[in-house]
């Protein structure tokens, strides 16, 4: 079983709908609970602002990293536990891909899909070897999940990599399951004959 010492959480810039603040409350209060620090976007606003504000009542370690051009706007979250500047979006999802041990993406719209997506294509390559999650608040990410089975039924998700993305509704049973997922290594799974397969002729 693994432990974290931080998990990055990705969410939206906006709030929703009160389900969805009650849920980031929740993930933020928990990881404070649990000891584990959060890394996150940033952001003042938004669920971003509602995971923070709960980690940071807790108790909990909060980091946040924020691109210059966010920080610019006044967006930035002066009252974390340390506030991380830096150039871009892609400096942003690397440094939180680094201080983190565990992914979970919470509601949000094209940037907390965007960043869910990328981190799993590390963890399925072994860029690291971290797991990932989604907190499906109110069926938030059903279609999501549903497509994920239809790609992996269409042959372009291979069957081990069917449930690469752990899912829960609850953000304590969300940590523990993510604690004991199963990450396939790459050795184990490559089809090394698509290295040698002849390119088509013209």
């Amino acid at each position: 079983m693994r432990t974290f010492s931080r998990v990055c959480v990705y969410c939206g810039s906006n709030r929703g709908n009160d389900v969805f603040v009650a849920a980031a409350r929740e993930m933020g209060r928990t990881l404070a609970e649990r000891g584990v620090g959060l890394v996150y976007g940033g952001g003042r606003v938004g669920l971003m602002g509602e995971v923070a504000d709960a980690a940071l009542k807790a108790g909990g370690e909060v980091i946040g990293v924020i691109p210059e051009k966010l920080m610019d706007l006044e967006l930035g979250h002066t009252g974390c536990t340390e506030l991380r500047v830096v150039s871009d979006m892609h400096a942003r999802k690397t440094m939180m891909a680094d201080l983190s041990d565990a992914f979970v993406a919470m509601p949000g719209g094209f940037g907390t899909l965007e960043e869910l997506f990328e981190v799993t294509t590390w963890t399925q390559l072994n860029d690291h070897l971290k797991p990932v999650g989604v907190l499906n608040v109110d069926g938030f990410y059903d279609p999501l999940l549903t497509m994920i089975s239809h790609a992996a039924d269409q042959g372009f998700i291979r069957p081990v990599h069917r449930d690469l993305i752990t899912s829960s509704t609850s953000a304590s049973e969300l940590l523990d399951a993510l604690a004991t997922a199963h990450i396939p290594l790459l050795a184990e799974w490559i089809d090394h004959t698509l290295q040698t397969q002849a390119l088509p002729q013209a």
